[in-house]
């Protein structure tokens, strides 16, 4: 936990939301994002003067193009921990998993962009590091062939020696998994729930890959 995240008491009632279908932040994990649309410049610069936190959550049809499509009850807050105005009128930034959160309720439309009621309680327990390592074997039989199949290159030494929130995170992050199954990542209550959802995934992947190759000799 960094000495700048808010504890608990401190998380905000008032919450900004960035609503983006199959993207996911997750306690601690590390997400960047290039912010070019007025109404979320107006989102990334008021929320650098309050407190630097803003909701990722996503839209529950990956097809709903409206200007405030229904989404998804549960996201995840991140806080800004860095940013960098560009020449062309763009905020770089950089975001800090912290909590997850449930909406409670829709706000009013504050300079183009949403803003909801945040409900914290159910996930008090992501502001603490998770403690001691969970088992992974399941996982990794089948994220070599997984791998392999997306031609995705990797050092599995670094992989095995990697602490398993900051693994389990960043593969349910940088995944090609269906917005659907994101969401199922994000809501798996606790880190051993979302290794299994994860391995789950992995495995069905890896399946679906083993039965296209046999359909076609």
């Amino acid at each position: 936990m960094s000495v700048f995240d808010p504890t608990f008491d401190d998380l905000p009632g008032d919450l900004p939301i960035f609503p983006l279908t199959g993207v996911l932040l997750l306690p601690r994990a590390q997400l960047p994002l290039n912010i070019f649309e007025p109404r979320y410049l107006n989102m990334i610069a008021d929320a650098l003067g309050e407190g630097r936190m803003i909701g990722m959550i996503q839209p529950r049809s990956p097809n709903d193009e409206s200007e405030q499509p229904e989404v998804y009850p549960v996201g995840c807050a991140g806080r800004i921990t860095q940013f960098e105005e560009t020449e062309d009128g763009r905020f770089m930034i950089n975001l800090r998993g912290l909590t997850r959160f449930k909406i409670t309720e829709e706000l009013p439309v504050r300079d183009g962009y949403r803003r909801v009621e945040a409900d914290w309680t159910a996930y008090r327990d992501d502001l603490a590091e998770p403690e001691g390592e969970i088992e992974r074997k399941r996982l990794f039989v089948s994220l070599k062939p997984y791998f392999e199949a997306r031609q995705i290159d990797a050092n599995w030494d670094a992989i095995h020696d990697t602490p398993s929130e900051r693994l389990i995170n960043s593969l349910a992050m940088i995944c090609p998994f269906e917005p659907l199954e994101k969401q199922a990542l994000l809501e798996a209550q606790t880190l051993a729930d979302r290794l299994e959802v994860l391995t789950s995934l992995v495995e069905m992947a890896v399946l679906e890959t083993t039965h296209e190759d046999a359909r076609r000799q």
